[in-house]
């Protein structure tokens, strides 16, 4: 066993992890973020991502003990005082999901986009969703979600309340 300590949503925990165990399986079996999905176990679907020290990863490609002293971010922090991040309000006003397993990965990845590039291209936005996969919507309503949230977090009165520091 090995003892990590790390910040998940804004709340430090420390914790004897196996040296084997994935970060998706921490994240879900042991704090209970269940809304980080495990999609494929090969790093190609891209559901399980979070934000590592600010940068997108797929949880399922990174061990627990990688993510010692580091910040996590999930879709459940993104949220703030009751408040959905602008991106997780644009996917529900633009249906952007439709089963809605591959939504938190597409929310979480979107939200390190539009960190990088606040005013992306739909060309920029596809290639920076890439490397994640959804089964349902053919792509065109989380697109728009995505350029819905670039256009509402342009405005000073809808600044983001979280994501990415």
């Amino acid at each position: 066993m090995t003892r990590i300590s790390l910040t998940v949503d804004g709340a430090k925990v420390a914790d004897d992890v196996e040296p084997r165990m994935l970060l998706v399986q921490y994240l879900r079996e042991r704090l209970g973020k269940t809304g980080t999905v495990i999609g494929c176990d090969t790093s190609n679907c891209g559901a399980c991502t979070v934000h590592l020290d600010g940068t997108s990863v797929k949880s399922c490609n990174v061990l627990a003990v990688q993510a010692d002293g580091a910040e996590v971010t999930t879709i459940e922090g993104l949220a703030r005082d009751g408040e959905l991040h602008p991106v997780q309000e644009s996917f529900r006003e633009c249906h952007g999901l439709q089963c809605g397993f591959c939504t938190p990965g597409m929310i979480m990845q979107s939200v390190a986009l539009l960190a990088e590039n606040p005013r992306p291209s739909e060309e920029e936005i596809r290639l920076g969703l890439e490397g994640n996969l959804c089964r349902c919507t053919g792509y065109h309503n989380i697109v728009r979600a995505v350029q819905h949230a670039a256009d509402s977090m342009d405005t000073p009165a809808a600044a983001p309340t979280g994501g990415l520091s």
